[in-house]
Parts: structure tokens; C-alpha cells; sequence
């Protein structure tokens, strides 16, 4: 997990931030790309919002393609990097949904490489901001249930994901290659 990481600086950053009855941490522990915590926490907690959980406390890691690429192989035995990881740390009992459809007690980890994003917005030629962003949406809709193993689920978390950006503000993500490389364990 995020905490894991053997190296610190003193220019890493976390940010705690409440929201109603959700909490999301925010930890910075990159420096390919400046990122505004404050501007991608608001987004993250109106994309909380949008998929209506309550109740939570998630901690989101933006880290480097090396960091991730280590994670990636420690948690899902897959060498190399990838663009977002999520960890559901909740008890199966507290983050079903609820009789209104609302997502209580879902506690996770969110980790995004902003290395990753910064590459990949360039093939996508939209801002490195959106297409973190992007990542850490897709990594919500995994802690809230959404999968991308088989077509049809792809189908319905791209529409999902598309839905969530135009709620918060943000544009819809270019066309996707076909091939997924979010991974949940």
C-alpha cells in the first residue's frame, strides 16, 4: 500500500479533507507533476458524491511510475507499472449498498501514478490533470463495485466513468485503447 514506500521527502504532502460524512486523505509523494491537492480533493469528493457514498474514508496516493510499478507486482504479481491500483480495506458488511442505493462505510485506498497520467495524457492530448483525475474516478467506481474484466462490464464502467466527469465538472475522457490496465485487488 501507499505507506509501504521506503522513500520519504520533505516535500511530500497529505492533506485531510471532510466532506459531510465522507473523508478523503490525500498524499503527494511525487514530483514528475505539480498537482493542486486542494482542487483534486474537491473533485474527488464531488465525485464521491455523485456515486452517492456516504459514510466513508478514503485515502488517495499519487505516486511515481517506479512506486506503482513495485506495488503492482507486490499486490497483483504483475511486473511494471500501471496507471491506478484501489484497495478495498472495508468489512464486506459496511460497504453494501444500502435499501436508497447509497454506498455507506466503504473505507480504501486509492494509488494513481501521476508519471503514468502525464505519458498517457500527451497520446490522449488532454491536460495531465484530467487524466489523473480520470484515474482516480475509475479507481472510485472499483471500491463502489464497478468492474472491467469482461466487455460488458468495460462498457458499463466507461459510461459510468463518463457520467461522473460531466457531474463533476470535468470534460469526458478521449477514447480509451481498448485494453484496461487498472487492476483491483
Amino acid at each position: 500500500m501507499a505507506s509501504s514506500h521506503r522513500r520519504s521527502t520533505t516535500r511530500l504532502s497529505a492533506r485531510h479533507v471532510t466532506s459531510g460524512d465522507n473523508t478523503v486523505v490525500l498524499s503527494n509523494r511525487q514530483r514528475i507533476m505539480a498537482v493542486c491537492s486542494k482542487t483534486l480533493k474537491r473533485l474527488f469528493m464531488a465525485a464521491m458524491n455523485a456515486v452517492e457514498m456516504t459514510d466513508s474514508d478514503i485515502s488517495l496516493a499519487i505516486v511515481n511510475d517506479k512506486a506503482i510499478a513495485d506495488l503492482h507486482e507486490t499486490w497483483l504479481g504483475i511486473p511494471g507499472p500501471t496507471d491506478v491500483l484501489s484497495f478495498n480495506l472495508s468489512s464486506p458488511e459496511y460497504a453494501q449498498p444500502s435499501h436508497h442505493g447509497k454506498r455507506h462505510g466503504i473505507h480504501g485506498e486509492i494509488i494513481a501514478s501521476a508519471e503514468t497520467a502525464a505519458r498517457e495524457a500527451r497520446v490522449y492530448s488532454w491536460s495531465p490533470e484530467h487524466e489523473l483525475s480520470y484515474y482516480l474516478i475509475h479507481g472510485l467506481l472499483h471500491l463502489v463495485g464497478y468492474d472491467d474484466q469482461t466487455p460488458s462490464e468495460r462498457i458499463s464502467m466507461r459510461r459510468k466513468e463518463r457520467s461522473v466527469m460531466k457531474a463533476i465538472g470535468l470534460p469526458a475522457p478521449p477514447r480509451r485503447r481498448p485494453k484496461t490496465t487498472c487492476h483491483q485487488r
